[in-house]
């Protein structure tokens, strides 16, 4: 099982979830994928992304201002 980090500081949406998609093709069931973001909708575009995909947001962590890291279940 890997863990793989997406840094998505700085971009905008749509690209933090174009980015976790992209990725998301690459991982194999077990896989964790841990994404720092600091877009005004990363945290509302990512549960909607996990919840369309039917995969397991495990968490989120705000860390100051916009910037928030989350962790996807493959």
């Amino acid at each position: 099982m890997a863990n793989v980090v997406i840094d998505a500081l700085g971009l905008r949406c749509p690209e933090p979830v174009l980015k976790i998609a992209t990725k998301s093709v690459e991982l194999s069931p077990g896989d964790t994928l841990e994404v720092v973001g600091d877009c005004p909708t990363f945290e509302k575009d990512v549960r909607a992304w996990c919840q369309r995909l039917k995969k397991p947001l495990l968490w989120v962590r705000n860390e100051g201002g916009a910037k928030a890291r989350v962790q996807i279940q493959f």
